[in-house]
């Protein structure tokens, strides 16, 4: 009986020893599978899947006509690292929902500037855009009743008050705007969450000029700007002013409190894209050079001699309306240069 006692307890810690082992060889196991799954991965990554394109052909993007010639351009590549950028292959184009008129599109639109604080009888100047008057600023209103797109202009020659009054800061300036259009129903999410700059201006002659302080400035212009989509900032066609710009006076009276104002906003249906192939850098700077490109500021290059520094990608947010949300290369230089070049390859462009 002992003996078996015995031989059960032998062949029990043998069990157990052999068990221990077992399981300490698939965690071993386990630990290198992994890694070398994880090697596996860097050294050969996954494969991009085919651009899905189902949009069909794109519109080509409505870029501004130039307001005067350009010169040739001549262009040298100085970036930081000496070498133009790799970026994806591809990327995400949206699609943007036309607005459609309604029955009660006149009511709202009046409605909106009435808390804009435009509550003269509008006057239609087109079949969707209406101009309204302020009873209490020589001011003017101007909307889409369709889009909701206005401009705002003042006549200061009329009532120069807002002169003499010192500008908000920046903080409370963008606070105020914002809060002018949440009441109007007028700031959306993905402008809400965007980003936001915001510049002094002074009266010089019968120009807005950059003033450097807040002491020696008249007003303080707010830009907003659409949040990243898919990673890429928004840019536009003059790349100092957002999608949505107020010029902002200081002072207590809310009438006289905006100076000038553009709001060119258009929805994005988010959940709504497809994937479209994008040239290569040296694409895109080829088809700068070629004259190809959008210039949105020469800046002090009347030479054509310029410098770039940065390449990068945004989305073109355009003050037209457009059917598609499409990305660009951003191409930024000394004195100011900044032009775009649209980034899917030509043969996804109608004609």
């Amino acid at each position: 009986m002992a003996a078996t006692l015995t031989t059960v307890a032998i062949q029990t810690r043998k069990v157990i020893r052999y068990g221990v082992l077992f399981v300490i060889l698939m965690i071993v196991a386990r630990i290198i599978l992994s890694i070398g799954v994880s090697v596996y991965k860097a050294v050969v990554p996954k494969p991009t899947l085919p651009p899905t394109a189902q949009f069909g052909p794109l519109p080509a993007l409505p870029f501004p006509k130039p307001n005067r010639e350009l010169p040739t351009l001549n262009i040298t590549i100085e970036t930081a690292t000496g070498k133009l950028p790799v970026f994806a292959t591809q990327a995400n184009v949206y699609y943007m929902p036309p607005y459609a008129t309604n029955l009660f599109s006149f009511d709202n639109a009046r409605s909106k500037a009435k808390i804009l604080g435009f509550d003269g009888q509008p006057l239609q100047l087109s079949e969707t855009l209406y101009r309204y008057t302020s009873s209490s600023a020589p001011a003017t209103l101007e909307m889409n009743i369709v889009t909701n797109a206005f401009s705002i202009s003042y006549n200061l020659d009329a009532d120069p008050t807002p002169l003499s009054q010192l500008p908000l800061t920046a903080d409370a300036a963008t606070q105020q705007v914002k809060q002018r259009l949440t009441s109007a129903d007028l700031l959306p999410v993905d402008i809400s969450t965007g980003g936001d700059t915001s510049e002094y201006l002074k009266v010089e002659g019968q120009n807005l000029v950059h003033a450097i302080s807040l002491s020696e400035a008249n007003f303080v212009r707010i830009n907003l700007f659409r949040k990243k989509y898919n990673e890429l900032p928004p840019v536009t066609a003059d790349p100092n002013r957002g999608t949505i710009w107020f010029i902002v006076a200081g002072g207590g009276e809310k009438s006289k409190s905006i100076i000038a104002a553009q709001y060119r906003y258009y929805p994005i249906d988010e959940k709504r894209f497809e994937t479209y192939p994008i040239k290569t850098t040296a694409q895109a700077l080829e088809e700068l050079k070629a004259g190809k490109g959008y210039i949105a500021n020469l800046g002090v290059n009347q030479d054509g001699n310029v410098t770039i520094r940065d390449i990068s990608l945004a989305y073109y947010d355009s003050e037209e309306s457009m059917q598609f949300y499409e990305p660009v290369f951003v191409f930024k230089g000394d004195r100011d240069f900044v032009a775009y070049v649209p980034a899917v390859t030509a043969q996804y462009y109608g004609k």
